[in-house]
């Protein structure tokens, strides 16, 4: 009898553990993504975006950091000056990597402007979960979500900087997040 009870609870939490994630979609409250500013301290997605609309880029490999870092530097320079938009660039780092989370950490900080170290988080663990909600294809791609004042998905994209997509982007930022 403990034999086939022990079967029997192996197997759910096999199953439980095997279930996939659903892929986000529009108007999905963002799951918890936890992960660390530059600076060091928790940082709590969507609490931190503090209210406002916020574009998280995340990327799962070296090669996307060059997608993300397009696409940051485009949304910089058109929502600068709203202080009813901000942006996150989100490292999800996995497997070993977690091993050099010092080395890594420390690296990005030294390339990072300290005044955009708040707007960087490092996450380590969970890249799997995350893959899933993005429906990851692509290494070098960037994983764009754009999340209203309230945490829910309002846009979405994945690649390489796009003008166009870029262009739609922008639209729905400035009605999520319009200047007073």
């Amino acid at each position: 009898m403990k034999y086939a009870i022990l079967v029997v609870s192996l197997i759910s939490t096999t199953l439980s553990a095997a279930t996939p994630i659903q892929e986000l979609r529009l108007g999905d409250q963002l799951p918890d993504l936890r992960g660390e500013f530059l600076n060091g301290h928790l940082a709590v997605l969507p609490a931190a975006s503090k209210g406002r609309a916020a574009l998280l880029l995340l990327g799962f490999t070296y090669g996307s950091s060059f997608a993300v870092e397009d696409w940051a530097k485009q949304f910089r320079e058109r929502f600068a000056k709203n202080d009813h938009a901000t942006f996150f660039e989100i490292p999800m780092i996995g497997g070993m990597a977690r091993m050099g989370k010092w080395f890594i950490d420390s690296g990005m900080r030294r390339g990072t402007p300290k005044e955009d170290h708040e707007h960087v988080i490092t996450v380590y663990g969970g890249s799997g979960e995350w893959k899933q909600r993005v429906g990851f294809m692509d290494p070098k791609a960037a994983y764009v979500i754009l999340i209203d004042s309230g945490g829910r998905v309002a846009w979405r994209n994945n690649g390489p900087f796009d003008a166009a997509a870029f262009e739609d982007l922008t639209k729905i930022t400035a009605s999520l997040a319009p200047r007073e």
